[in-house]
């Protein structure tokens, strides 16, 4: 892992040039007071793109920063310190050899799995022996497979028999076509409560025509099949 160089007049204060050389015995026991926080920051991105963890009102008296997975300041969380202006970098138990650093101190992390899904804490080391430290929420999202959609009956006797229709898949966020538009429901309709299953009681000849059902993260969204309905009258 390699920060980036970054301006020569920065340098190395004395207490972090000392906590580099006893790291890792002092780090999880002595960090100087707290003197500001970092804003509270989520971002997201697809499994295996590449995803840049930010940092807000970050001091320009910084000198180093400090990335944990999760928000324990612990060793065995640690993913690394970064110093500004030096090719010094520490890694802790937490890296795995896809992250680091920019200039400002952000974190980069390639090639997203599931598993980097989670909350990261950032502390600021700055010049006056105090930090400013934040949290960050990284939501990774998978690509979506087409979802099956299973119907009890495709061809019903109106104002007789009743179709249920259920959308299978993995993904919560639910929402049905008919027609290629947004299924209107009215008072013969029924969702289940996961919103995956629809029932007609009783059918009518309006609700013939074509049904899909639509799942949707923030990245991506896929349709289902059409299951035809045919109604007799």
């Amino acid at each position: 892992m390699e920060f980036p160089a970054a301006s020569a007049h920065r340098g190395l204060v004395p207490w972090l040039g000392l906590l580099l050389a006893v790291f890792p015995s002092c780090l999880p026991i002595w960090i100087p007071p707290t003197t500001a926080k970092i804003a509270f920051v989520s971002t997201g991105a697809a499994e295996g793109q590449d995803v840049i963890l930010p940092i807000r009102n970050s001091s320009h008296n910084s000198t180093a920063f400090m990335w944990y997975r999760g928000t324990e300041m612990k060793l065995s969380n640690l993913i690394g310190i970064f110093v500004l202006g030096s090719d010094e970098y520490l890694k802790g138990p937490g890296y795995s050899g896809r992250e680091s650093a920019n200039l400002d101190g952000s974190l980069v992390i390639r090639n997203l799995t599931t598993s980097d899904e989670g909350l990261y804490r950032v502390v600021a080391l700055l010049q006056n022996y105090q930090r400013a430290f934040g949290i960050v929420s990284l939501s990774v999202y998978t690509q979506l497979s087409e979802p099956i959609l299973l119907a009890s009956s495709t061809t019903v006797k109106e104002n007789e028999d009743a179709v249920e229709m259920t959308c299978y898949s993995s993904v919560r966020s639910t929402y049905w076509l008919f027609n290629g538009k947004r299924l209107q429901l009215n008072w013969r309709m029924t969702l289940s409560q996961d919103k995956r299953s629809l029932t007609i009681d009783p059918v009518r000849r309006e609700d013939a025509g074509n049904y899909q059902c639509k799942i949707s993260n923030p990245i991506s969204s896929v349709e289902s099949a059409p299951v035809v309905l045919e109604v007799k009258y």
